[in-house]
């Protein structure tokens, strides 16, 4: 008789296996090699929207500067005001990557350049994150009329309100379905 080979315990090759595969999935969240900063475990900063230079600032003068003047160096605006065109704001933000995959914005800025009726510049502001304001939603319902069941009330209350044959006592059945009292 042939001695047989012990048994070798797949476990801790198996643990093995998925510990490289956790170490792998972690890697993902590094930035590539040639952006990645000092800071290996931080994430690369995301610039959204529609970026304005303080040189392009400075070449809008208030009174001067003409509409058309302010598209041709600025673009389009990413936002106009909501009732009229005479203002329009340059909105950006830079965004960092978090853990979980959550996008955390780390600085806001919206330019706001406002036009007179004759199409020229009347005011340039900047605004910065913190001149955002909270709104703070209103917190009451509108009612709706009908009745107010629980759930129970609305799965118990349909008891014994449908004939199973599909027709009750006294009226006909539905189209293509046989009337068990006429047999």
């Amino acid at each position: 008789m042939e001695p047989t080979p012990p048994k070798v315990n797949a476990m801790p090759a198996r643990a093995l296996a998925a510990a490289l595969c956790l170490v792998a999935a972690g890697c993902q969240y590094l930035p590539p090699l040639p952006e990645r900063p000092r800071d290996v475990f931080s994430s690369p900063i995301i610039a959204r929207g529609h970026l304005v230079s303080a040189e392009q600032l400075q070449q809008i003068t208030p009174g001067v500067t003409a509409r058309a003047d302010v598209q041709a160096l600025l673009g389009s605006p990413s936002q106009t005001a909501t009732f009229s065109d005479d203002t329009w704001y340059y909105i950006s933000s830079s965004t960092q990557l978090r853990p979980g995959r959550a996008l955390a914005v780390s600085n806001q800025r919206v330019v706001v350049v406002a036009f007179n009726p004759n199409g020229t510049v009347s005011e340039l502001r900047e605004l910065g994150q913190t001149d955002g304001r909270n709104i703070s939603f209103a917190s009451r319902e509108t009612p709706v009329p009908g009745n107010d069941l629980t759930l129970l009330q609305g799965l118990f209350g349909n008891i014994g309100r449908f004939n199973p044959t599909g027709s009750t006592s006294g009226q006909p059945a539905a189209p293509g379905v046989a009337n068990q009292s006429s047999r």
